[in-house]
């Protein structure tokens, strides 16, 4: 393994308060030694995914967080769940992401993370982007899998995560990913 795992984190809300966003920026201060992570930019300054606009040239916003990806050892995607899969702005981040070469999900491993309100934490959101994320042959870690439910009364109004066991059970994942990183490293 090398001195430092790079991971880029990407909160699929777009909600100012949101509790996804809140578990992504949290993300380096519970990952082990050895791993830094670096919350990317808002999938909100993308605009909608249209062959149209991408023949005109892709936008800034899009190539950054691409060539970020590309970069980092290792992707944590954290998202809601909305209506029983993944919301639109992070589908359509998706999309445009995917469109570029070389493709920034292709062989790269992936932590997935949800929180909801609700008593499954997200994971039907999680289950959608797994199915997403496959077809663009991301290597996706299964275990630990990180679903915070009843979100509101785990993580603070001021976003910070206030529940011991759910900062527990993120430190486990980013540590079993430090591990998966590694097997997957081309070599």
């Amino acid at each position: 393994m090398p001195d430092t795992l790079t991971i880029a984190a990407l909160s699929g809300s777009l909600r100012r308060a949101s509790y996804n966003s809140a578990i992504v920026r949290a993300l380096p201060a519970l990952a082990p030694d050895g791993m830094q992570v670096t919350p990317l930019g808002s999938i909100g300054d993308f605009p909608i995914y249209s062959a149209d606009i991408q023949s005109q040239g892709v936008p800034e916003a899009v190539t950054a967080m691409a060539d970020a990806i590309r970069a980092a050892d290792g992707l944590v995607i954290t998202t809601p769940e909305y209506n029983y899969s993944i919301p639109g702005g992070l589908k359509n981040a998706i999309d445009w992401l995917s469109r570029l070469q070389p493709q920034p999900f292709a062989g790269k491993p992936l932590a997935i993370q949800s929180a909801s309100m609700g008593m499954l934490g997200g994971a039907r959101a999680q289950y959608h982007l797994r199915q997403a994320v496959v077809f663009l042959d991301a290597h996706v870690l299964n275990k630990p899998e990180v679903m915070v439910p009843q979100a509101q009364n785990r993580i603070s109004e001021a976003g910070e995560i206030t529940d011991t066991a759910t900062r527990e059970l993120i430190a486990a994942q980013l540590k079993a990913f430090a591990a998966f990183i590694d097997r997957h490293r081309v070599r």
